[in-house]
């Protein structure tokens, strides 16, 4: 059956397309003919029409197109984390125990390495201008776990202004003429800044253990850049 409801529907859709191409084609007369005209399909099936862009009328602004608001790049934050110095090139001397060791007066950092592969950084204090170390490849030998460093052994008298007697924990002999390697917690401020010793090098107690229990005699010790000559071996 046919629906009057249906049928008034139709008619009322096809009347606003009629009043929408009527406008269309009375707003086409109206304006004068531009080259950038655009074809509008109103009622499919039926010719299209031009609808021509709207012409500039003095005096009115003309609307601007929106612009893109350009990203302004964010900064990166940097790195808190403080590099580490760089570690030297391991001497080319010969050891029996695989280790070696550099002890560079420019930063008071000794370098150990075992089998070629860089192991351990420490802040040393070495001898002080006056007593700078000598500069050489030395040899460790006997080790003590504490004894009694005394300046009388190398003809200084204990009780001369440059004498000393002084208690010692964890010292491994470098040289016969009274050069350690040993913890020295009194000048643990001047380790890895300055110069504060006799010609021993100066280390923390937990370093100077370190390398009592760890180290094995005969190890080489490279001490360079001193104001100290160099060592002769003794």
């Amino acid at each position: 059956m046919f629906s009057t409801k249906s049928s008034g529907r139709r008619i009322s859709r096809v009347a606003r397309v009629i009043a929408v191409a009527t406008a269309a084609a009375a707003l086409a007369m109206g304006a004068p003919a531009v080259a950038n005209a655009e074809t509008v399909t109103i009622v499919p099936g039926l010719p299209g029409i031009e609808v021509p862009e709207l012409p500039t009328v003095p005096g009115l602004p003309t609307p601007s197109q929106p612009q893109e608001k350009k990203q302004t790049p964010k900064p990166q934050p940097k790195s808190t984390t403080p590099e580490k110095p760089g570690i030297p090139a391991e001497p080319n001397v010969k050891s029996p125990t695989g280790w070696v060791a550099l002890a560079v007066d420019g930063d008071h950092q000794i370098y150990w390495w075992k089998d070629h592969k860089f192991v351990k950084q420490m802040p040393i204090s070495m001898g002080t201008d006056k007593h700078a170390t000598p500069n050489g490849v030395y040899h460790t030998k006997e080790k003590y776990r504490d004894m009694y460093m005394d300046s009388s052994t190398y003809g200084v008298p204990v009780d001369s202004p440059e004498g000393y007697r002084t208690y010692v924990e964890y010292a491994t002999r470098m040289s016969w003429d009274g050069i350690f390697i040993h913890a020295a917690p009194w000048s643990v401020a001047q380790q890895g800044v300055s110069n504060a010793s006799h010609g021993c090098i100066n280390i923390s107690t937990a370093n100077g253990k370190w390398v009592y229990d760890t180290i094995g005699s005969g190890t080489p010790i490279v001490v360079r850049g001193t104001v100290g000559g160099q060592y002769n071996g003794t």
